[in-house]
């Protein structure tokens, strides 16, 4: 068997800014296993292709949940990323810190070094924060780019509605104001996606004590006792093993790490007997407190061009594939998510409860359930609102004692009376949008739902028909300090267990208020901080 003194378990977001900070002394052998391949696809490359990579099995774990009761009982799809870069190689590139307030709320339930001060200056290290010019104003290695005079002129409407009802604007999503409307910044470099892989792993493997092996499907976590000790994993067919000197870090996300753990012994004690696995630590925590955005987007034929006259037929794709090769512009090199917003829509709320999504390009006509990405033939566009901090709480429970076999994911959206309020809420705010003088000028006619003629009852029916999920699940091996509640420590240790930890956004507390590929990669280089500082 070999031997490394780190073992990352998960080539993701989490894990590649693990690799690379772990690696950086050169004491330390690094090893990181990743189920998928390569990410050198020009899909993964170009920031559009984000449509293509949406459900393609080559890149994509392409996992179906359990039928939700809430939404009359349908299933739901959620691609998540199998491969080198994880889901940070096939998301739609938004990069959202979430509200300060998030992370007092993580603090506030024990989670010690964990609030808004502590993990503000992980955010900064790990940036790069670019103007449309070209100018970084920070050094870090991920380039978090403002590309707001590249959008879409429909951004004037968006601003314009806005400034009818009065709502505040924001610069800047992660800068000092970030509640309000604007534009989202990206993770793009020189028109390409910029991954996590590209910012931090590929620096990590181009040192000598650090080795990436794809490919590899981890089985089970060695366990001496209550002690990892190495990985068991499977590449083209063969078994193998490998030690880890000093710890075993798991980076799979929210579906795969409390996965690992169930597989190796770590979870529902009457679970894992029902399945035949050894118990080596009963915590039902492990799998549980699941949380996800959910949210409803409505469809409209624009009284101007969208970007859907750019790229539906093949003939505009081709000009914009051309434009896109020579000049690394157009809208080729934009993420589909342009303009959005943070806002409260309840009465009395003390921070932003919905966050919302306006986008100069509409696709599949309003079918929820859809398995590809196509822009509709007219031109459109949508809005979106998803209730920013659900209470509804799922679970993620392995169905087999084999590896290879998906795990049953229980969302239980819409599990409870206030996450139903949130709805009502959200949907009136968008009402209040589409009805000003602004939008009313840019709709031809909407496709589908229209919100401005609902009532409160029609609302919720609407979002339990249609409502799908905005890829941000969370929590299921959640941190806190009870051992029986939660899974890791605020150190990302397991609980109960040695020389194991999790860093991924299983580990979030609470889902934070927004997109959550930034939180998860400052969780890991928080991680970073609190690994190297036990040598000292």
């Amino acid at each position: 068997m070999e031997n490394y003194d780190f073992i990352i378990v998960g080539a993701g977001s989490a894990g590649c800014v693990l690799a690379e900070q772990l690696s950086a002394s050169g004491r330390d052998r690094v090893l990181v296993l990743e189920a998928g391949g390569q990410d050198n696809s020009f899909w993964i490359r170009t920031p559009i292709g984000y449509g293509r990579t949406f459900a393609s099995k080559a890149v994509n774990w392409k996992y179906q949940t359990l039928p939700n009761p809430a939404l009359g009982g349908r299933t739901m799809y959620w691609p998540r990323g199998r491969v080198v870069g994880g889901s940070s190689s096939i998301n739609a590139l938004v990069y959202c810190r979430g509200m300060p307030v998030d992370f007092e709320d993580w603090r506030a339930m024990g989670n010690v070094g964990w609030g808004w001060d502590d993990v503000r200056p992980c955010f900064e290290k790990i940036e790069r924060r670019v103007e449309p010019d070209g100018h970084a104003t920070t050094d870090g290695p991920l380039d978090v780019k403002n590309v707001e005079p590249f959008l879409h002129g429909t951004r004037s409407s968006w601003y314009a509605a806005a400034r009818e009802l009065g709502l505040p604007e924001s610069e800047d999503f992660n800068g000092e104001h970030p509640e309000g409307i604007g534009c989202y910044r990206i993770t793009v470099r020189n028109g390409r996606r910029w991954s996590a892989a590209d910012a931090f792993l590929r620096p990590a493997i181009s040192r000598k004590n650090v080795r990436l092996e794809t490919g590899a499907w981890v089985s089970r976590i060695r366990m001496e006792g209550r002690s990892a000790v190495g990985i068991d994993y499977v590449r083209d067919g063969r078994s193998f093993s490998v030690i880890a000197n000093r710890e075993v870090i798991l980076c799979g996300g929210t579906v795969n790490s409390p996965q690992l753990l169930q597989l190796s012994g770590v979870g529902p004690a009457a679970l894992l007997a029902k399945l035949g696995i050894p118990v080596v630590l009963d915590n039902p925590a492990v799998g549980g407190n699941l949380q996800d955005h959910l949210g409803v987007s409505y469809y409209y034929e624009a009284t101007q061009k969208t970007l859907n006259d750019e790229l539906h037929s093949p003939f505009q794709q081709l000009l914009a594939g051309v434009r896109y090769l020579m000049m690394r512009s157009g809208p080729l090199g934009l993420s589909v998510n342009q303009f959005g917003g943070f806002l409260r829509a309840r009465a009395g709320a003390t921070r932003p409860d919905q966050q919302l999504y306006f986008s100069p390009v509409s696709y599949g006509a309003g079918d929820a359930n859809r398995k590809r990405i196509q822009v509709d033939a007219f031109s459109g566009f949508l809005i979106c609102f998803q209730p920013s901090r659900p209470t509804s709480r799922g679970r993620i429970d392995i169905a087999s004692a084999d590896y290879r076999e998906p795990p049953c994911i229980a969302p239980n959206y819409l599990g409870t009376d206030e996450d139903v309020a949130n709805v009502v809420s959200g949907g009136r705010l968008v009402q209040r949008i589409m009805r000003t003088r602004a939008m009313r000028a840019l709709i031809k006619k909407p496709v589908g739902p229209d919100i401005t003629q609902m009532d409160d009852a029609q609302i919720v029916a609407d979002f339990r028909e249609r409502a799908a999920t905005v890829y941000h699940p969370v929590s299921t091996c959640r941190m806190g300090p009870d051992a029986a509640s939660s899974v890791v420590d605020a150190r990302l240790r397991v609980h109960g267990l040695n020389r194991l930890r999790v860093v991924d956004a299983s580990v979030f507390p609470t889902v934070t208020s927004g997109n959550t590929n930034a939180p998860t990669l400052m969780v890991a280089r928080r991680a970073a901080d609190l690994i190297l500082a036990s040598d000292s």
